[in-house]
Protein backbone atom coordinates (compact mmCIF):
# COMPACT_ATOMS: atom_id res chain seq x y z
CA UNK A 1 0.00 0.00 0.00
CA UNK A 2 2.56 2.45 1.01
CA UNK A 3 4.75 2.41 -2.75
CA UNK A 4 1.34 3.13 -4.19
CA UNK A 5 0.09 5.69 -1.65
CA UNK A 6 3.56 6.67 -0.25
CA UNK A 7 4.04 10.01 -2.78
CA UNK A 8 0.62 11.30 -2.81
CA UNK A 9 0.91 10.58 1.32
CA UNK A 10 3.98 12.86 1.14
CA UNK A 11 2.08 15.48 -1.16
CA UNK A 12 -0.54 15.80 1.34
CA UNK A 13 1.97 16.31 4.34
CA UNK A 14 3.63 18.78 2.28
CA UNK A 15 0.72 20.65 0.91
CA UNK A 16 -0.98 20.80 4.99
CA UNK A 17 2.17 21.69 6.25
CA UNK A 18 2.63 24.46 3.64
CA UNK A 19 -1.59 25.63 4.07
CA UNK A 20 -1.17 25.76 8.15
CA UNK A 21 2.04 28.03 7.33
CA UNK A 22 -0.82 30.54 5.27
CA UNK A 23 -2.90 30.47 8.06
CA UNK A 24 -0.07 31.43 10.80
CA UNK A 25 1.16 33.77 8.52
CA UNK A 26 -1.59 35.39 7.69
CA UNK A 27 -2.77 35.53 11.37
CA UNK A 28 0.76 36.28 12.91
CA UNK A 29 1.82 38.79 10.20
CA UNK A 30 -1.39 41.15 10.99
CA UNK A 31 -0.57 40.90 14.60
CA UNK A 32 2.96 41.86 14.29
CA UNK A 33 3.22 44.02 11.64
CA UNK A 34 -0.21 45.67 11.40
CA UNK A 35 -0.74 45.24 15.17
CA UNK A 36 -4.41 44.39 14.97
CA UNK A 37 -6.08 41.61 16.63
CA UNK A 38 -9.25 42.31 14.93
CA UNK A 39 -7.58 41.97 11.52
CA UNK A 40 -5.78 38.96 12.70
CA UNK A 41 -9.22 37.53 13.97
CA UNK A 42 -11.06 38.39 10.45
CA UNK A 43 -7.47 37.36 8.01
CA UNK A 44 -8.31 33.99 9.76
CA UNK A 45 -11.81 33.94 9.21
CA UNK A 46 -11.35 34.46 5.56
CA UNK A 47 -8.79 32.03 5.38
CA UNK A 48 -9.86 28.83 7.07
CA UNK A 49 -14.15 29.85 7.47
CA UNK A 50 -14.71 30.45 3.71
CA UNK A 51 -15.49 26.75 3.70
CA UNK A 52 -18.94 27.50 5.41
CA UNK A 53 -19.76 29.46 1.53
CA UNK A 54 -17.21 27.32 -0.72
CA UNK A 55 -17.51 24.01 0.39
CA UNK A 56 -20.66 22.91 -0.74
CA UNK A 57 -20.03 23.72 -4.13
CA UNK A 58 -16.50 22.33 -4.12
CA UNK A 59 -18.16 18.70 -3.19
CA UNK A 60 -20.34 19.08 -6.30
CA UNK A 61 -16.70 20.22 -8.42
CA UNK A 62 -15.13 17.21 -7.08
CA UNK A 63 -17.87 14.78 -7.56
CA UNK A 64 -18.44 16.49 -11.43
CA UNK A 65 -14.42 16.62 -12.56
CA UNK A 66 -11.50 14.24 -11.33
CA UNK A 67 -10.43 15.28 -8.08
CA UNK A 68 -6.65 15.19 -8.92
CA UNK A 69 -7.23 18.67 -10.79
CA UNK A 70 -9.20 20.27 -8.46
CA UNK A 71 -6.06 19.21 -6.11
CA UNK A 72 -3.85 21.04 -8.50
CA UNK A 73 -6.52 23.68 -9.16
CA UNK A 74 -6.47 24.46 -5.12
CA UNK A 75 -2.91 24.80 -4.66
CA UNK A 76 -2.50 27.45 -7.20
CA UNK A 77 -4.90 29.35 -5.29
CA UNK A 78 -2.94 29.11 -2.34
CA UNK A 79 0.09 30.01 -4.75
CA UNK A 80 -2.00 33.31 -5.83
CA UNK A 81 -2.83 33.98 -1.97
CA UNK A 82 1.26 33.68 -0.64
CA UNK A 83 2.00 36.23 -3.80
CA UNK A 84 -0.69 38.66 -2.24
CA UNK A 85 1.24 38.10 1.35
CA UNK A 86 4.96 38.43 -0.53
CA UNK A 87 3.33 41.89 -1.95
CA UNK A 88 1.63 43.10 1.04
CA UNK A 89 5.06 42.46 3.08
CA UNK A 90 7.82 43.65 -0.01
CA UNK A 91 6.26 45.83 -2.48
CA UNK A 92 2.66 47.25 -1.24
CA UNK A 93 2.49 50.77 0.41
CA UNK A 94 1.50 50.98 3.98
CA UNK A 95 -2.42 51.86 3.28
CA UNK A 96 -2.31 49.31 0.77
CA UNK A 97 -0.67 45.79 3.00
CA UNK A 98 -3.65 45.01 4.90
CA UNK A 99 -5.60 44.80 1.62
CA UNK A 100 -3.59 42.92 0.05
CA UNK A 101 -3.18 40.40 3.10
CA UNK A 102 -6.86 40.36 3.17
CA UNK A 103 -7.19 39.72 -0.69
CA UNK A 104 -4.56 36.72 -0.08
CA UNK A 105 -6.05 35.49 2.79
CA UNK A 106 -9.64 35.09 0.47
CA UNK A 107 -7.71 32.84 -2.10
CA UNK A 108 -6.20 30.45 0.49
CA UNK A 109 -9.89 30.32 2.07
CA UNK A 110 -11.21 29.25 -1.47
CA UNK A 111 -8.30 26.65 -1.89
CA UNK A 112 -8.88 25.23 1.95
CA UNK A 113 -12.32 24.81 0.87
CA UNK A 114 -12.02 22.71 -1.99
CA UNK A 115 -7.95 21.02 -1.32
CA UNK A 116 -9.30 18.75 1.58
CA UNK A 117 -12.68 17.30 -0.58
CA UNK A 118 -10.51 16.63 -3.55
CA UNK A 119 -7.65 14.96 -1.68
CA UNK A 120 -10.02 12.50 0.15
CA UNK A 121 -11.86 11.79 -3.02
CA UNK A 122 -8.94 11.02 -4.45
CA UNK A 123 -7.17 8.58 -2.11
CA UNK A 124 -10.67 6.58 -1.85
CA UNK A 125 -10.02 6.10 -5.68
CA UNK A 126 -6.67 5.36 -5.28
CA UNK A 127 -6.70 2.85 -2.31
CA UNK A 128 -8.12 -0.67 -2.60
CA UNK A 129 -11.15 -1.22 -0.66
CA UNK A 130 -9.42 -3.11 2.47
CA UNK A 131 -6.79 -0.32 2.47
CA UNK A 132 -9.65 2.64 2.92
CA UNK A 133 -9.54 2.63 6.27
CA UNK A 134 -6.33 2.54 7.18
CA UNK A 135 -5.26 5.16 4.22
CA UNK A 136 -8.19 7.51 5.42
CA UNK A 137 -6.21 7.32 9.32
CA UNK A 138 -2.57 8.14 7.62
CA UNK A 139 -4.23 10.52 5.69
CA UNK A 140 -5.87 12.41 9.14
CA UNK A 141 -1.73 11.91 10.39
CA UNK A 142 -0.42 13.78 7.62
CA UNK A 143 -3.22 16.94 8.66
CA UNK A 144 -2.38 16.89 11.97
CA UNK A 145 1.39 16.74 11.63
CA UNK A 146 0.85 19.76 9.36
CA UNK A 147 -0.95 21.68 11.46
CA UNK A 148 1.96 20.57 14.17
CA UNK A 149 4.52 21.61 11.99
CA UNK A 150 3.91 24.76 10.62
CA UNK A 151 4.31 26.87 13.18
CA UNK A 152 7.56 25.22 14.50
CA UNK A 153 8.76 25.88 10.47
CA UNK A 154 7.66 29.61 11.37
CA UNK A 155 9.56 29.70 14.31
CA UNK A 156 12.64 28.75 12.91
CA UNK A 157 12.49 30.44 10.07
CA UNK A 158 11.88 33.76 11.89
CA UNK A 159 14.49 33.38 13.86
CA UNK A 160 17.01 33.78 11.39
CA UNK A 161 14.95 35.51 8.11
CA UNK A 162 12.24 37.58 7.07
CA UNK A 163 8.33 36.99 6.43
CA UNK A 164 9.24 36.71 2.67
CA UNK A 165 11.76 33.58 3.32
CA UNK A 166 8.48 31.67 5.39
CA UNK A 167 6.11 32.53 2.04
CA UNK A 168 9.18 31.57 0.03
CA UNK A 169 9.31 28.16 2.14
CA UNK A 170 5.39 27.68 2.16
CA UNK A 171 5.28 28.35 -1.45
CA UNK A 172 7.58 25.70 -2.49
CA UNK A 173 5.80 23.19 -0.14
CA UNK A 174 2.79 23.56 -2.70
CA UNK A 175 4.85 23.33 -5.74
CA UNK A 176 6.86 20.06 -4.73
CA UNK A 177 2.97 18.84 -3.09
CA UNK A 178 2.20 19.11 -6.74
CA UNK A 179 5.14 17.66 -8.88
CA UNK A 180 4.43 14.33 -6.55
CA UNK A 181 1.31 13.66 -8.28
CA UNK A 182 1.83 15.30 -10.97
CA UNK A 183 1.23 11.77 -13.19
CA UNK A 184 -1.60 11.30 -10.90
CA UNK A 185 -4.99 10.31 -12.60
CA UNK A 186 -8.36 10.19 -11.21
CA UNK A 187 -12.05 10.39 -12.18
CA UNK A 188 -15.19 12.12 -12.13
CA UNK A 189 -17.50 9.94 -9.88
CA UNK A 190 -20.49 11.00 -11.24
CA UNK A 191 -21.73 10.61 -15.09
CA UNK A 192 -22.38 14.15 -16.90
CA UNK A 193 -26.20 15.57 -15.75
CA UNK A 194 -28.21 18.37 -16.67
CA UNK A 195 -28.57 18.69 -12.54
CA UNK A 196 -27.98 22.59 -11.64
CA UNK A 197 -25.62 22.86 -8.51
CA UNK A 198 -27.60 23.13 -5.39
CA UNK A 199 -29.57 19.95 -6.56
CA UNK A 200 -26.42 18.37 -6.63
CA UNK A 201 -25.91 19.71 -3.07
CA UNK A 202 -29.62 18.71 -2.06
CA UNK A 203 -29.06 15.61 -3.08
CA UNK A 204 -25.73 15.54 -1.28
CA UNK A 205 -27.33 16.58 2.30
CA UNK A 206 -30.62 13.87 1.12
CA UNK A 207 -27.97 10.78 0.46
CA UNK A 208 -26.42 11.64 4.46
CA UNK A 209 -29.75 12.12 6.11
CA UNK A 210 -31.01 8.91 4.99
CA UNK A 211 -27.95 7.01 6.41
CA UNK A 212 -28.42 6.86 9.65
CA UNK A 213 -24.68 5.34 10.16
CA UNK A 214 -23.29 8.47 7.71
CA UNK A 215 -25.62 10.99 9.72
CA UNK A 216 -24.24 10.08 13.13
CA UNK A 217 -20.78 9.51 12.13
CA UNK A 218 -21.17 13.46 11.15
CA UNK A 219 -23.02 14.39 14.54
CA UNK A 220 -19.79 12.88 15.91
CA UNK A 221 -17.54 14.96 14.18
CA UNK A 222 -19.11 18.06 15.15
CA UNK A 223 -18.96 17.18 18.70
CA UNK A 224 -15.07 15.95 18.20
CA UNK A 225 -14.24 19.49 16.54
CA UNK A 226 -16.25 21.32 19.18
CA UNK A 227 -13.62 21.11 21.23
CA UNK A 228 -10.51 22.06 19.51
CA UNK A 229 -12.29 25.87 19.73
CA UNK A 230 -11.76 25.88 23.61
CA UNK A 231 -8.69 24.14 23.33
CA UNK A 232 -6.89 26.93 21.31
CA UNK A 233 -8.63 30.27 22.80
CA UNK A 234 -8.59 28.32 26.27
CA UNK A 235 -4.97 27.04 26.98
CA UNK A 236 -2.82 30.73 26.12
CA UNK A 237 -5.12 31.84 29.09
CA UNK A 238 -4.59 28.91 31.38
CA UNK A 239 -0.82 28.88 30.28
CA UNK A 240 -0.05 33.09 31.02
CA UNK A 241 -2.52 33.31 34.20
CA UNK A 242 -2.86 29.90 36.05
CA UNK A 243 0.42 28.35 35.09
CA UNK A 244 2.30 31.19 35.07
CA UNK A 245 4.29 30.33 32.15
CA UNK A 246 7.55 32.52 30.28
CA UNK A 247 6.77 32.61 26.25
CA UNK A 248 9.15 29.90 25.42
CA UNK A 249 7.25 27.81 28.30
CA UNK A 250 4.35 28.56 26.89
CA UNK A 251 5.07 27.67 23.35
CA UNK A 252 6.16 24.28 25.04
CA UNK A 253 3.09 23.53 26.48
CA UNK A 254 0.99 24.47 23.42
CA UNK A 255 3.18 22.31 21.10
CA UNK A 256 2.52 19.49 23.37
CA UNK A 257 -1.02 19.39 22.15
CA UNK A 258 0.05 18.98 18.28
CA UNK A 259 2.20 15.96 19.25
CA UNK A 260 -0.47 14.85 21.35
CA UNK A 261 -3.06 14.64 18.54
CA UNK A 262 -0.40 13.26 16.22
CA UNK A 263 0.14 10.42 19.00
CA UNK A 264 -3.73 10.02 19.08
CA UNK A 265 -3.54 9.25 15.21
CA UNK A 266 -0.87 6.79 15.32
CA UNK A 267 -2.67 4.99 18.01
CA UNK A 268 -5.99 4.73 15.74
CA UNK A 269 -3.60 3.29 13.29
CA UNK A 270 -2.87 0.76 15.59
CA UNK A 271 -6.22 -0.06 16.90
CA UNK A 272 -8.50 0.48 14.34
CA UNK A 273 -9.54 -3.24 13.56
CA UNK A 274 -9.18 -3.67 17.64
CA UNK A 275 -11.52 -1.65 19.07
CA UNK A 276 -15.17 -0.79 18.99
CA UNK A 277 -15.22 2.19 17.08
CA UNK A 278 -18.52 3.63 18.38
CA UNK A 279 -17.57 3.24 22.03
CA UNK A 280 -14.08 4.67 21.82
CA UNK A 281 -15.54 7.57 19.88
CA UNK A 282 -18.15 8.42 22.82
CA UNK A 283 -15.77 7.33 25.62
CA UNK A 284 -13.27 8.78 24.06
CA UNK A 285 -15.20 12.31 23.79
CA UNK A 286 -16.34 12.38 27.05
CA UNK A 287 -12.97 11.39 28.98
CA UNK A 288 -11.61 14.38 27.12
CA UNK A 289 -14.34 16.99 27.95
CA UNK A 290 -14.20 15.75 31.01
CA UNK A 291 -10.24 15.70 31.36
CA UNK A 292 -9.88 19.08 30.20
CA UNK A 293 -12.37 20.29 32.81
CA UNK A 294 -9.85 18.95 35.06
CA UNK A 295 -7.14 21.11 33.64
CA UNK A 296 -9.28 23.95 35.53
CA UNK A 297 -8.66 22.80 39.10
CA UNK A 298 -4.57 22.06 38.29
CA UNK A 299 -1.99 24.13 39.10
CA UNK A 300 0.96 21.47 38.96
CA UNK A 301 2.89 22.65 35.22
CA UNK A 302 4.08 18.84 35.20
CA UNK A 303 0.63 17.67 36.03
CA UNK A 304 -1.60 20.32 33.69
CA UNK A 305 1.00 18.99 30.55
CA UNK A 306 0.59 15.57 31.44
CA UNK A 307 -3.35 15.79 31.63
CA UNK A 308 -3.26 17.89 28.34
CA UNK A 309 -1.60 15.27 27.02
CA UNK A 310 -4.24 12.95 27.83
CA UNK A 311 -7.18 15.41 25.82
CA UNK A 312 -4.83 15.77 22.68
CA UNK A 313 -4.49 11.93 22.21
CA UNK A 314 -8.24 11.44 22.72
CA UNK A 315 -9.26 14.18 20.28
CA UNK A 316 -6.70 12.46 17.87
CA UNK A 317 -7.97 8.81 17.83
CA UNK A 318 -11.38 9.73 18.07
CA UNK A 319 -11.10 12.44 15.10
CA UNK A 320 -9.00 10.05 13.09
CA UNK A 321 -11.45 6.49 13.49
CA UNK A 322 -14.55 9.27 12.85
CA UNK A 323 -13.22 10.35 9.34
CA UNK A 324 -11.94 6.88 8.48
CA UNK A 325 -15.81 5.83 8.99
CA UNK A 326 -17.29 8.86 7.22
CA UNK A 327 -15.19 7.99 4.59
CA UNK A 328 -15.51 4.28 4.21
CA UNK A 329 -19.34 4.33 4.19
CA UNK A 330 -19.51 7.44 1.52
CA UNK A 331 -21.20 6.45 -1.24
CA UNK A 332 -18.77 6.36 -4.59
CA UNK A 333 -20.80 9.01 -6.45
CA UNK A 334 -21.13 11.04 -3.69
CA UNK A 335 -17.95 11.11 -2.27
CA UNK A 336 -16.87 14.48 -3.39
CA UNK A 337 -19.83 16.41 -1.75
CA UNK A 338 -19.92 14.00 1.72
CA UNK A 339 -16.27 14.48 2.45
CA UNK A 340 -16.93 18.46 1.41
CA UNK A 341 -19.46 18.40 4.95
CA UNK A 342 -16.84 16.79 6.77
CA UNK A 343 -14.08 19.24 5.69
CA UNK A 344 -16.16 22.37 6.28
CA UNK A 345 -17.25 20.60 9.57
CA UNK A 346 -13.71 20.32 10.24
CA UNK A 347 -12.82 24.34 9.76
CA UNK A 348 -15.83 25.96 10.99
CA UNK A 349 -16.60 23.50 13.78
CA UNK A 350 -13.85 24.91 15.40
CA UNK A 351 -14.24 28.58 14.66
CA UNK A 352 -17.68 29.08 16.33
CA UNK A 353 -16.86 27.06 19.31
CA UNK A 354 -13.87 29.37 20.01
CA UNK A 355 -16.10 32.13 19.50
CA UNK A 356 -18.65 31.19 22.17
CA UNK A 357 -15.12 30.12 24.12
CA UNK A 358 -13.95 33.70 24.14
CA UNK A 359 -17.41 34.70 25.35
CA UNK A 360 -17.14 32.13 27.99
CA UNK A 361 -13.96 33.42 28.98
CA UNK A 362 -14.94 37.06 29.00
CA UNK A 363 -17.58 36.59 31.44
CA UNK A 364 -16.62 33.86 33.96
CA UNK A 365 -13.03 33.62 33.47
CA UNK A 366 -10.64 31.21 32.04
CA UNK A 367 -11.21 28.65 35.19
CA UNK A 368 -14.82 28.45 35.28
CA UNK A 369 -14.83 28.87 31.28
CA UNK A 370 -12.70 25.59 31.12
CA UNK A 371 -14.73 23.52 33.75
CA UNK A 372 -17.79 24.42 32.00
CA UNK A 373 -16.76 23.87 28.71
CA UNK A 374 -15.61 20.42 29.38
CA UNK A 375 -18.28 19.35 31.47
CA UNK A 376 -20.60 20.78 29.14
CA UNK A 377 -19.16 18.68 25.81
CA UNK A 378 -19.05 15.77 27.83
CA UNK A 379 -22.87 16.53 28.78
CA UNK A 380 -23.93 16.63 25.18
CA UNK A 381 -21.79 13.67 23.86
CA UNK A 382 -23.25 11.52 26.50
CA UNK A 383 -26.57 12.31 25.95
CA UNK A 384 -25.61 11.80 21.91
CA UNK A 385 -24.68 8.45 23.06
CA UNK A 386 -28.35 7.49 24.38
CA UNK A 387 -29.77 9.18 21.20
CA UNK A 388 -27.55 7.88 18.72
CA UNK A 389 -27.89 3.79 18.80
CA UNK A 390 -27.01 2.89 15.47
CA UNK A 391 -23.26 4.91 16.25
CA UNK A 392 -23.38 3.50 19.60
CA UNK A 393 -23.51 0.17 18.07
CA UNK A 394 -20.97 0.80 15.04
CA UNK A 395 -17.87 -1.74 15.38
CA UNK A 396 -15.69 -0.37 12.42
CA UNK A 397 -17.30 -2.42 10.05
CA UNK A 398 -20.88 -2.66 9.54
Amino acid sequence: MMARLGPFLVSCLLAFTAGHMFNYTVILYLQEAVGSDLLAGIGFGLAFGSSIVFGWFAGVVCDRVPPHRVIHGAQALFLAGLACLWWAQGGASEQARVAWVLGGAFLGGLAWSFVGPARLTTLAQMARPEELRPATILFNLQVLVGFGLAPLLIGVVRSQASWGTVIALAASGFVVASILIANLQSRANTTPSSNSVLADIGEGFRVVGSDPLLKQLMLAAVLAYTMTGPLQILLPKLAREILNLSELQRGAYLGLLALALIVGGVTALALSKRVHHGHVMFGGIVAAGLVFASLSQISSVALSAATLACVGMAGGLVISLVVSGIQAHAPVAMRGRVMSMYSITSQVVPALSGVAAGALVNAVGVTWAIALAGVTLAGIMLFAAWRMPRLRSYNGQS
